[in-house]
């Protein structure tokens, strides 16, 4: 096992090659190997590798795409093992690593530095006015969330989620904020998919796929839009390849050529390594942020062929008028709406010919079941909801929704960001919902709609809010306008972070902040009722178990539902009671660098009961409402405790604790998927007619979009490296089309400037390498989070309130240090 590194990345060494054309094979599994070994050594790699996604092991880290029944031994993806090995890693990072390190020194250091150094190990604080983080205690951390909390309106705390929170943490969180009385809770969702939960809520009636793995890997055609499986989503490559294989039809549609839908090694198979697969059928170099465009031209071309008399394979006419005529509202408007589409304006957003866009349209004439894949390519952009709605019509004009190898398939980024909704993590739940929790749980929940991730930095940056809780994630660098996040962050009276590792997060702070280590999947959460397991919700509704088995990275580490059940016991404490806390929950302040010693085990701390007991008076009042009627430490103590009251309030969790016994855990329900009914308040699927968008972008500019590179996940930098698109060594670079980069008299290599412009205001960032790449013309690529700070905060998707991220207006200039 190798060292932490002294050094980030040093730009100075980047190199770079032309892309490749196929991914994974003997290098992806060269790659992870070398990445698990450095980080665990080999037998903890062994021992670790070999239980991710197994039905008695825990759930990857990383992506959310689905698992078959049916295992492989090694049932990972490259970027899957970079993310187990990051969790499950030796290194560690104690109390004394603070000494050392300065605030001020983190906030020089780069992502991929942070990241690097390891597992927290210790409760830490920073003090008002201090330049280096402390240890503190568990008991006197809560005490100081808990004085804050009750200083403040409850609409004055920000509590934000990460996708990789359980079923279990994100339900008892949101229970806890409710109770506490406000709805703001803002979620990774809010930046990823939210405008493909918007769509498909106001379409279909449920805001999730519908489509299940042997869906895809039986579709006749499959069109993937906006997303780069090979990089992001693995293992999804495996399911292209069976569909392929089993005939169907793949076309890929996005501004960038990808090797992992250009070509396929399959590492489980001996042919996969020495032969491999070419996936995509075509290739549709788009502009971004022309899908819509494209879209409503397929609809046209649909009625255009049926209007001729001509068929949809496996039947008579082209459209499905059995199904449009029972279950959808809003043909005629579309009809009329596609129908006075103007070409020439489609050419000029997508980029496309119109004999390009035509090819598409014979292959859904072709086609008796079609699947549509999109990822973050489609949901960042002004019109995005929009542009999802599109979608959703052609594929109804067919009748491609609840039946076998057809309907929608966006895929999530990130391994329970679908789960953590579900759970009740949204700013917005329904009333339905609200009405279950209270009845459950004897409290009125407030209703108002809370703060999403925009409206939580902007009251943050207005000082409308003054404390800030995370569960997980890297806040600072995951959202958008940095600068402006930072200092909105810099104004509160408290920050918060729950998390497995070091980030930007805890080095951008309030006047005070804490840092609260917590358990990833790979560990063994061992509570007073032995040891637990939780569960997640895969991108197809799939909810199954997950179980680590590694011992914590040291004794003063708290499973996620331990830090909110004794956070939530101590918050909703009444003033009358004694000041007492029952038995420690955790080292004092002075406690050494804290070594693993084994699982936490024991009985969980005496608290206050509804029905009975004591927890500490602290600071401020209680809330002056009624709170949830909970018995915290019982449900902390054992978490089939959590799930009985999931499944009595959570639609479609009956049989919660038997089903999640089987083999592959169980199927949420889908009524579109399920029988072909939609809950929307007509109760038929709905049509739209949508005004044609797309980015109109002025002379001299370019459309930027951020995108991850290969040895990244979200804002996780695993290495220095991109080799699909053959970048080595760096990541300040932006891909730009050749003929661009001339027509700004910029030459392949130039060190240059990114100057984003969003009314009358100019951001910039500096120093990247403008790098001539086959993307499509007037667009160009540049990895986040490096380039968050062009997305202006103001500038978001219609109705989902997504920051548009793949429609950023550009222009490129020398670099200002350039020499």
């Amino acid at each position: 096992m190798a060292q932490a590194p002294r050094t980030g990345i040093d730009e100075s060494q980047l190199r770079v090659g032309p892309p490749k054309r196929t991914s994974v094979g003997v290098p992806g599994i060269a790659h992870a190997m070398s990445v698990a070994l450095d980080q665990m050594g080999p037998v903890r790699s062994a021992r670790t590798l070999l239980r991710v996604n197994q039905t008695d092991g825990f759930d990857c880290p990383g992506c959310a795409w689905p698992e078959k029944k049916e295992r492989h031994t090694a049932e990972f993806c490259e970027n899957g093992a970079k993310a187990v090995a990051e969790e499950a890693t030796r290194r560690r990072v104690p109390p004394s690593f603070f000494v050392e390190h300065s605030v001020a020194d983190l906030r020089t250091k780069d992502d991929y530095w942070l990241g690097q150094q390891g597992r927290l190990a210790h409760p830490m604080i920073l003090d008002a006015g201090a330049t280096h983080y402390r240890p503190i205690s568990w008991d006197d951390a809560f005490d100081e969330i808990v004085a804050e909390l009750r200083a403040c309106d409850p609409d004055e705390a920000i509590f934000y989620t990460s996708g990789r929170t359980s079923n279990e943490a994100a339900f008892l969180y949101q229970l806890m904020v409710r109770g506490y009385g406000t709805n703001n809770l803002p979620d990774c969702s809010n930046m990823c998919h939210e405008s493909s939960g918007s769509a498909l809520g106001e379409t279909i009636g449920i805001g999730k796929g519908s489509v299940s793995l042997e869906d895809v890997e039986n579709a006749s055609l499959l069109i993937i839009a906006g997303q780069n499986p090979g990089t992001n989503h693995p293992r999804m490559l495996s399911s292209l390849e069976q569909a392929k294989r089993n005939g169907a039809v793949i076309v890929a549609v996005n501004p960038l050529p990808e090797a992992g839908l250009l070509g396929f090694h399959n590492p489980q198979t001996a042919l996969g390594l020495t032969k491999g697969i070419e996936l995509a059928d075509d290739f549709l170099q788009i502009r971004l942020g022309g899908d819509q465009a494209l879209f409503q031209a397929l609809g046209k071309l649909l009625l255009e062929a049926e209007a001729e008399g001509r068929a949809t394979a496996g039947r008579d006419t082209v459209l499905d008028h059995e199904f449009l005529r029972s279950s959808v509202n809003g043909f005629e408007e579309y009809a009329a709406h596609v129908g006075a589409l103007d070409w020439a304006e489609v050419e000029t957003a997508t980029g496309l010919t119109r004999s390009q866009i035509e090819g598409l349209g014979e292959r859904l004439l072709a086609s008796p079941a079609t699947v549509v894949c999109w990822a973050m390519g489609l949901t960042q952009h002004r019109h995005s909801v929009a542009m999802l709605r599109d979608i959703v019509n052609v594929l109804l004009l067919q009748g491609n929704m609840g039946r076998p190898g057809a309907g929608v398939c966006p895929v999530r980024g990130h391994s329970n960001v679908q789960g953590d909704r579900t759970m009740g993590i949204f700013e917005r739940m329904p009333a339905s919902f609200h009405d279950a929790l209270d009845a459950e749980f004897g409290f009125a929940s407030p209703r108002e709609p809370g703060a999403d991730t925009v409206a939580a930095i902007e009251a943050m940056r207005d000082s409308r809010a003054k404390v800030f809780l995370a569960m997980g994630g890297n806040f600072v660098r995951a959202t958008p306008d940095s600068a402006v996040t930072e200092e909105a962050m810099s104004r509160m009276r408290l920050t918060v972070q729950v998390s497995t590792k070091l980030n930007k997060s805890h080095a951008v702070t309030g006047r005070r902040a804490l840092i609260l280590p917590a358990l990833g999947r790979t560990d063994r959460d061992t509570q007073a009722g032995g040891d637990q397991r939780v569960t997640v919700e895969d991108s197809m509704s799939m909810v199954h178990a997950s179980q680590g088995r590694l011992e914590p990275p040291s004794r003063h580490v708290l499973s996620e539902v331990s830090i909110i059940c004794r956070l939530a016991q101590r918050l909703f404490a009444r003033p009358e009671d004694a000041d007492g806390r029952g038995a420690s929950t955790g080292s004092g302040a002075t406690e050494a660098d804290g070594a693993a010693t084994g699982p936490m085990g024991g009985a969980a701390p005496d608290a206050w009961r509804p029905e009975s007991g004591a927890t500490p008076s602290v600071g401020g009042s209680s809330p002056t409402h009624t709170p949830p009627q909970v018995d915290w430490a019982a449900l902390e103590g054992d978490y089939r405790r959590i799930r009985r009251h999931i499944e009595a309030v959570v639609p479609g969790f009956t049989d919660y604790e038997s089903r999640i016994d089987e083999p592959g855990g169980f199927a949420l329900p889908h009524p579109p998927r399920d029988s072909r009914t939609f809950a929307t308040p007509s109760g038929r699927a709905e049509m739209t007619a949508n005004a044609l968008d797309y980015p109109r972008v002025p002379p001299g500019r370019l459309i930027l979009q951020t995108i991850r590179s290969h040895d990244q996940f979200n804002t996780t930098i695993y290495g220095k490296d991109d080799r699909y698109r053959g970048v080595h060594g760096g990541r300040r670079v932006v891909f730009v089309h050749t003929d661009d980069l001339a027509e700004a008299g910029v030459a392949d290599g130039d060190l240059v400037d990114l100057i984003s412009e969003f009314e009358g205001v100019e951001r910039r960032a500096e120093a990247f390498r403008a790098i001539a790449y086959p993307t499509a013309r007037g667009c160009a690529a540049a990895y986040f989070p490096e380039t968050n700070v062009l997305v202006p905060l103001g500038s978001f998707a219609e109705t989902s309130r997504t920051p548009t991220s793949k429609s950023v207006i550009i222009r490129i200039e020398p670099a200002v240090d350039a020499p």
